[in-house]
């Protein structure tokens, strides 16, 4: 299968993987993404639901549990089984949170935020090359949403992402809904953030919506419609970096089908006018004027 994925697709969901296997987003996406550890220990429906999708659909993955922050090792039997996982689904590459979810052996089944220092940057970038040279494909690593700091930071969560990117040399799947999340909350500028990261190394996007908690607190649940104020980000990008597989999410409150691909055909559309400007820019620059 090709690595060259682009347009928008979706994440798929338990929720939903019977109406897909039957056909109903035949033509409506441009490919899924999957959580391996939705399919790995297990026997039965879900991995042959799967197998079947995946021979009308690319496939990437995007993992939950590699806890890349963790003081504990990496787990050498999750990766015994991830690796195969990868090459039956054919994915071109695998991202997971820049963040950790568990320590001691005990999973959290949270994504918590990693101190912003050099020390943590450079132990998570050796850990980024370790998984690289374990699942036998690229790395791309996810921003995550974080409500409270952890430890004194010595820089601000662009440079500290920079810093990974560059010790590691990987990818960014870059989340602009976890963005304009901590944006809102930590009262910055969402595009300041993606002035400072290195576009050129995103190789995927995630969009969703959010829930408004309290007044001056928004929590990323996936579990709503997509912002206006996300879509502008989406396209801010997709101008600048070109073609990308763009993924919807949704994990709580989900709708039918038939509503969640109502949505990625209007993602698409934002995605598709953003494109052509890109091309427009490229033409542009070609012809220096």
């Amino acid at each position: 299968m090709s690595v060259d994925i682009t347009g928008v697709g979706l994440g798929l969901r338990a929720a939903f993987i019977e109406r897909v296997e039957r056909g109903e987003a035949d033509g409506k996406i441009a490919f899924l993404e999957v959580a391996p550890e939705n399919y790995m220990h297990r026997g039965g429906k879900a991995p042959r639901r799967l197998a079947a999708i995946a021979e009308r659909f690319p496939i990437i993955s995007h993992g939950l549990m590699m806890s890349l922050g963790s003081p504990d090792p990496l787990d050498d039997a999750y990766f015994a089984e991830l690796r195969p996982f990868l090459d039956r689904v054919g994915t071109p590459w695998h991202s997971d949170h820049l963040c950790w979810s568990g320590i001691d052996g005990v999973l959290l089944h949270d994504l918590l935020p990693v101190p912003f220092t050099t020390a943590s940057a450079t132990r998570i970038a050796d850990r980024v090359r370790q998984a690289q040279d374990r699942i036998g494909r690229p790395m791309a690593v996810e921003n995550v949403s974080w409500y409270l700091q952890l430890g004194a930071p010595q820089k601000d969560e662009p440079d500290f992402v920079v810093e990974v990117l560059e010790r590691a040399d990987c990818q960014l799947m870059l989340d602009v809904n976890n963005i304009f999340v901590n944006a809102s909350n930590h009262g910055f500028d969402p595009y300041d953030w993606l002035r400072k990261v290195p576009l050129e190394r995103v190789v995927q996007l995630h969009i969703a919506g959010h829930d408004r908690w309290e007044d001056d607190l928004i929590v990323d649940t996936h579990g709503n419609e997509v912002r206006e104020e996300v879509y502008d980000m989406l396209a801010w990008v997709i101008e600048r970096t070109g073609p990308k597989p763009v993924v919807l999410e949704r994990d709580s409150d989900i709708p039918p089908l038939p509503t969640l691909l109502e949505e990625v055909a209007r993602i698409d559309g934002v995605y598709q006018a953003a494109v052509a400007r890109w091309q427009s820019r490229q033409e542009v620059a070609r012809h220096g004027s």
